[in-house]
């Protein structure tokens, strides 16, 4: 990948992410991306493949992330990765997973069955571990960490070792 095609990926998502997709435009990615907004154009045809070009991207790094807990054979160590998950996002790449939160509201990037192998793979390890309700375990779970990485990625977590020691006391078993 080209050096100004990178400044543009990296442009359209700091903005996106900060001001929103709707308010920002090819104009704007352009001034910040030093670039000429046809040169947008030219690699992405529009604003619309600028942001399917950073979906996915999205979609690769999930899939890295999610690998350890897929492979994993130890239900615990799988209930354990899962939770370190959402603090092991560098600060460096908030502005990344900010705009995956922003855009799961919008039906044209929602995608539900993102997250359902590793739904499955935690509901595997909740009955193995015999948990009551596993179903209800990993819904609870999957929405806790939904909250938990919001809270991060907005810098309302301070003590992120403490918090991440406590939710994984409290699913030890």
């Amino acid at each position: 990948m080209t050096d100004k095609k990178e400044n543009i990926l990296e442009a359209a998502l700091q903005l996106f992410a900060n001001e929103g997709y709707n308010a920002t435009s090819t104009s704007t990615i352009a001034k910040q991306a030093k670039v000429s907004e046809g040169l947008i154009f030219r690699h992405f045809e529009n604003k619309k493949g600028l942001l399917d070009a950073i979906m996915q991207e999205a979609e690769n790094r999930l899939q890295v992330m999610f690998t350890s807990i897929l492979f994993e054979e130890d239900p615990q160590e799988v209930i354990d990765k899962t939770i370190k998950l959402p603090f092991s996002i560098k600060e460096s790449e908030y502005d990344f997973w900010k705009l995956q939160f922003q855009l799961k509201w919008q039906t044209a990037y929602y995608n539900p069955n993102k997250m359902k192998p590793v739904s499955e793979k935690i509901f595997w390890a909740f009955s193995q571990l015999g948990y009551e309700n596993p179903e209800y375990e990993t819904q609870l779970l999957n929405q806790l960490l939904d909250a938990l990485a919001a809270g991060l990625l907005r810098n309302e977590i301070k003590d992120k070792t403490t918090y991440q020691s406590f939710l994984l006391s409290k699913y030890q078993r």
